[in-house]
């Protein structure tokens, strides 16, 4: 049947641009095959995606049926010939938006699921722990893709100040680490670039983790707990050490990274003795960071 009315294509009531219209919430499987030492297999990652496009003031709607249909063509080809990555399967999602809504000039697309990564406690016990990985793209016609990756993570901190006040209050010394109160630190880094650097998100958990006082573990015996406390107490952090922690690792890890990239990190901590949260911030390029580093 051939329709004849299209009624997206009419004229705006009122003329005024929109900058992102399109589906959000749609799940769909994507079988991710990463080159990291962890994604040695195949991996079919349970996947939250939102997908946009712009509008043009004169323009009534957009053809949100075009967007599920790139979605789920991109969905259907990752199963026979699987992706590198969650942020490039948004690069590619929002290159082909563009093909199919000829009136968009800016399109978007991010992707959000839970992430199981291999990790090991401190008495060596095998383990399974749980991550959420965000991916991200946007593509303006003419000038391109730009991609982002990042994941959060959860751990701990022990409070350095607190712990400074016990010290004094018990006139504790030695080397045995002192009492603190705790807290569970929620941890999110971004890394945007352009769309032929590739940033590994085991790398960015990893360095996450080692920016706490300790990571933490779905199962602790009680030998693997002990050690969990003893661990964060003799490494103290403010939430504004885990993003610093954060950001000296990135540059280290990432000395080729192109200036231009763009680096989001984000802490913080629910806090044990206050009814308020620790919060810190920071947004940098890449070259920002390594010129304050040296």
């Amino acid at each position: 049947m051939n329709l004849k009315c299209d009624v997206q294509y009419g004229k705006a009531d009122m003329g005024f641009r929109l900058t992102r219209v399109g589906v959000t919430g749609v799940r769909k499987p994507i079988i991710v095959k990463r080159k990291g030492v962890n994604n040695e297999l195949n991996r079919a990652l349970n996947c939250n995606i939102d997908i946009f496009v712009d509008l043009p003031a004169e323009q009534k709607g957009s053809h949100m049926s075009r967007n599920v249909a790139v979605l789920t063509d991109v969905v259907l080809e990752s199963i026979s010939k699987p992706v590198a990555g969650l942020e490039t399967v948004a690069a590619d999602m929002c290159k082909r938006l563009l093909v199919h809504h000829e009136y968009a000039e800016v399109t978007g697309v991010y992707i959000t699921t839970n992430y199981f990564k291999p990790s090991v406690t401190p008495n060596g016990r095998e383990t399974y722990e749980v991550y959420k990985l965000i991916a991200k793209a946007t593509a303006v016609r003419g000038e391109g893709v730009r991609k982002t990756i990042g994941a959060e993570v959860i751990g701990m901190t022990a409070c350095p100040c607190a712990q400074q006040t016990v010290t004094e209050i018990m006139e504790c010394g030695g080397g045995t680490p002192v009492i603190s109160h705790n807290q569970r630190n929620i941890c999110t880094v971004t890394v945007t670039t352009g769309e032929d650097e590739e940033i590994e998100a085991d790398t960015l958990i990893d360095l996450v983790e080692a920016s706490f006082s300790s990571p933490t573990y779905e199962l602790l015996k009680r030998e693997d707990e002990g050690m969990v406390v003893i661990n964060a107490h003799k490494n103290p952090k403010f939430v504004e050490d885990v993003v610093r922690g954060v950001l000296k690792r990135i540059v280290e890890s990432y000395p080729d990274l192109s200036d231009d990239a763009e680096i989001m990190v984000r802490s913080e901590s629910e806090e044990s003795i206050h009814k308020h949260n620790a919060f810190a911030q920071r947004e940098a390029t890449m070259g920002e960071l390594k010129e304050e580093a040296e």
